[in-house]
């Protein structure tokens, strides 16, 4: 099997490309006949462009958010519909969901904010494809990378602190689970909405205590929501959110995963 990425030089790319080592990228600023040359023979397309969302939300960085999303899935869906590709698989966020709701699939309430239209969009953009269409809303991912690596610093100067009053849901997923899952999507032709998280979301104060316990760290800190603003402006929402998001669909159709739980997923990782 082929495959195509885009977003080939971020975090799950690069253990997408180990999973999948037949591979080629599709690059921001091909054309679409360029893409349209590099899909020949291409089995399955994994959409991962965007540009990174934890980050101060300025005017500006609002447009590249937009930018490195929207219109690079655009041309990437023009290209697939005159190509013969298999299967299309484009990467999306639980940001979509409103927050302190419980959501599967079938959730059909929004967040109103500029990350949930912003992922809206996105969305609409990867739908329009006229190939078999799997849109994965990918929790907050715990691998070598990622999310976790901008967090162990200050846990592991013993810094590391519960965010607020640490009530906010954590919907979060293994990497290798990830991967098992973009393989079970491919195996079962699975498409339409499919949350990409563990079936165990964890408060922000479980995770903190959890990390802190495997990192043989203490948690006594707790960082007030307003210094995250100080810091991110609009962004520190990423941080701040409470998103409980159920993996219904993957678990109807028989996939089981290997680190269900956080403490599995993070001993895996860092010991």
């Amino acid at each position: 099997m082929k495959i195509a990425i885009t977003g080939s030089s971020g975090f799950i790319a690069s253990y997408l490309k180990k999973t999948f080592p037949n591979y080629i990228t599709i690059n921001r600023n091909d054309s679409e006949k360029e893409i349209i040359q590099k899909l020949q023979n291409v089995d399955v397309v994994f959409n991962l462009a965007g540009a990174s969302i934890l980050k101060r939300w300025s005017d500006s960085y609002k447009k590249t958010l937009y930018s490195s999303r929207i219109e690079t899935t655009k041309k990437l869906v023009k290209a697939i519909n005159k190509s013969n590709v298999k299967h299309f698989i484009s990467a999306s966020a639980i940001g979509i969901y409103p927050d302190d709701i419980s959501c599967d699939e079938s959730c059909e309430n929004y967040s109103d904010d500029f990350l949930a239209s912003l992922v809206k969009e996105w969305e609409n953009e990867a739908q329009k494809s006229i190939v078999p269409t799997a849109i994965i809303r990918v929790g907050v991912v715990l691998g070598n990378g990622g999310a976790l690596k901008e967090m162990l610093l200050p846990f592991k100067l013993g810094l590391g602190g519960i965010i607020g009053n640490g009530k906010m849901m954590m919907s979060w997923i293994d990497i290798d689970d990830l991967m098992r899952i973009f393989q079970f999507i491919i195996d079962k032709r699975l498409i339409g909405i499919i949350n990409a998280t563990s079936p165990n979301p964890v408060t922000n104060r479980e995770f903190t205590k959890t990390l802190g316990k495997v990192l043989h760290r203490p948690t006594i800190f707790r960082i007030p929501e307003f210094m995250l603003y100080l810091k991110y402006g609009e962004g520190a929402s990423v941080l701040t959110s409470s998103k409980e998001v159920y993996p219904k669909k993957l678990l109807d159709n028989g996939f089981e995963f290997k680190y269900p739980s956080m403490q599995e997923s993070l001993e895996n990782k860092l010991n």
